[in-house]
């Protein structure tokens, strides 16, 4: 052990002494990408990962060290791992990448949700559900997006922008078959209709059942991307699904709708109600 540690030591006294620019690039690169890596599975409770991640990290250099790896075999292995931790969190890393690529439309305070009445909470709620109940008795197609932090502003300029108060009654005149707005996706910021008739990005998940269309794709797509909840309606059997973090729920009944609304109104204004 002291033979090996000795040699480490020699070893990395060779390797510091002809550290050149393209080592001090290299070394620069792999910090930033173990800055990102280690963000990404902290923002992911992903704890055990992390430190499998750490760990590997170190034995590979310990490795590189002592058995002469050349820079091209250090970076097969290095990206062996790396290809593990992008397949494993593919759906994070694209949302992380959507929100660097994209100006995004800053929502009002959320000081003012947390300002607003429990009853106009609960009234929010309400006639959210009572749209979502009728568009789905009479089989209109309807995508909902709630959001309580951003939204990029190429998806909310795409539309038409409309900074209502939420009602039943708006809602499903903006889902109207045959309307302007009817084929776009809404967005609902807080406690206000922001816009109507947008554009959503398409899932490119390949396991979606057969049955799901371009409204479901987008629906689940917008998930992938940013932080936020869809509620699609299919047009074709009246099925409510819900949609967070490119996870399709189909079948959602008013119990889920309810808590659904409650979990993006936070719980805490709405106590028991």
């Amino acid at each position: 052990m002291k033979e090996l540690i000795l040699n480490f030591i020699q070893k990395a006294s060779t390797v510091i002494k002809s550290f050149g620019v393209y080592d001090g690039v290299l070394l620069f690169l792999l910090l930033v990408l173990n800055v990102f890596i280690f963000s990404l599975l902290r923002r992911n409770n992903a704890t055990k990962i992390s430190i499998v991640y750490f760990f590997y990290v170190l034995f590979l250099g310990f490795i590189t060290i002592i058995s002469d790896l050349s820079r091209t075999e250090f970076i097969i292995f290095y990206a062996v791992f790396v290809l593990c931790i992008i397949l494993l969190f593919a759906t994070e890393i694209k949302r992380a990448v959507w929100n660097v690529k994209n100006k995004t439309h800053q929502p009002k305070d959320v000081s003012n949700i947390v300002k607003s009445s429990a009853k106009l909470v609960t009234q929010c709620i309400n006639e959210i559900i009572k749209a979502l109940q009728n568009m789905s008795k009479n089989d209109i197609g309807a995508i909902i997006v709630l959001s309580n932090t951003k939204i990029p502003d190429n998806v909310v300029s795409s539309g038409v922008r409309l900074n209502a108060n939420i009602s039943s009654a708006v809602i499903e005149s903006c889902f109207f078959p045959k309307t302007p707005l009817h084929d776009g996706a809404m967005i609902i910021q807080n406690d206000t209709i922001l816009a109507a008739g947008c554009f959503l990005p398409l899932s490119q998940e390949t396991d979606l059942p057969k049955e799901l269309g371009t409204r479901h794709r987008a629906g689940i797509g917008i998930t992938e991307m940013i932080n936020v909840t869809s509620i699609i309606v299919s047009e074709e059997t009246g099925i409510i699904s819900i949609a967070q973090g490119g996870k399709l729920t189909r079948y959602a009944d008013s119990e889920m709708l309810r808590k659904t609304l409650k979990d993006f109104y936070w719980q805490d204004l709405i106590g028991n109600k």
